[in-house]
């Protein structure tokens, strides 16, 4: 079995339980070596060639349906929250739907780095369906920290997301060592310098973070919210949802963490945050009598 770049493939030694990409085969101290980006979760691995096994196409479906059954379950909860909101905000703009009133509104603006094109074009999907309007820019977490402070300066995002991929090794130190990580410490330093040119927490709404990343020291970095509290492993697309709950907040309300993670897919073991304003700005009138 010939195992090329781009095959899925799951770890013999993990009985297959995820479902990687092949992006790199090397040798490394004599032995043939493969490094892996999770396809569903932003989770980045390195594996002995021998023990990977393609994944044929029967299972990698029936897999990928578990998966975009739990995401539209996710998407719906959320739009009916959505909904929620949109119906309260009518009727306080109506002033209790007494008056016709035609108001328009200002979710602010997203700027996404993801350091796996593929992830950032599904995310950019979702915002599309969500009606976030974003940014979407790829680039590998270790330019990351070298390229936020122009990335911020031309697009002035109300929200910034630094995700990509992630692992914790045990062999390179404890769990509580940044240098155990495969990135957490280029997501660390990006939110770092992001905080240099904008430090208050709610002029800038930072989340950073990927599979199994060192929750605490993003935190502490300046980010509002960020994985991985338990160091699990997280879905591609939990970001988002925490980017549109703070969008379709209004300004002049805090979020409550679990508010913002009960939506996501992984929870509070994967996804973690501090008390943060929402970001929605409604304006009135809405004037539809305009010709273009």
């Amino acid at each position: 079995m010939t195992i090329n770049l781009m095959n899925i493939v799951g770890r013999i030694s993990y009985n297959c339980d995820i479902l990687f990409r092949v992006i790199d085969i090397k040798e490394q101290n004599g032995r043939k070596m493969a490094v892996l980006y999770g396809e569903d979760y932003r989770l980045i691995a390195d594996a002995p060639y021998e023990d990977l096994m393609i994944i044929d196409q029967y299972e990698r479906t029936r897999k990928s349906k578990v998966f975009r059954s739990l995401e539209e379950q996710s998407y719906r909860l959320f739009q009916q929250e959505v909904d929620l909101l949109t119906q309260r905000r009518e009727y306080e703009s109506t002033n209790g739907y007494k008056k016709e009133i035609n108001y328009f509104q200002m979710p602010g603006r997203v700027l996404h780095m993801d350091g796996d094109p593929l992830y950032l074009k599904k995310c950019l999907t979702l915002y599309e369906r969500i009606g976030v309007p974003v940014t979407g820019v790829h680039c590998s977490e270790k330019e990351m920290q070298n390229k936020i402070g122009p990335l911020l300066e031309e697009y002035r995002p109300d929200i910034l997301v630094i995700t990509g991929h992630d692992a914790y090794s045990k062999s390179k130190g404890a769990m509580s060592d940044l240098n155990a990580y495969r990135h957490s410490k280029h997501f660390v330093q990006t939110v770092k310098e992001a905080r240099k040119r904008i430090p208050h927490l709610d002029q800038l709404v930072i989340f950073a973070g990927a599979c199994q990343s060192h929750f605490e020291s993003l935190i502490h970095a300046g980010a509002n919210f960020a994985s991985s509290p338990s160091r699990v492993n997280i879905h591609a697309l939990d970001p988002v949802y925490i980017v549109a709950k703070i969008c379709f907040t209004p300004f002049m309300e805090r979020i409550n963490v679990w508010d913002v993670l009960r939506n996501t897919l992984t929870g509070e073991k994967g996804l973690g945050g501090i008390e943060t304003r929402g970001i929605l700005r409604t304006g009135m009138p809405f004037n539809t009598n305009i010709e273009d």
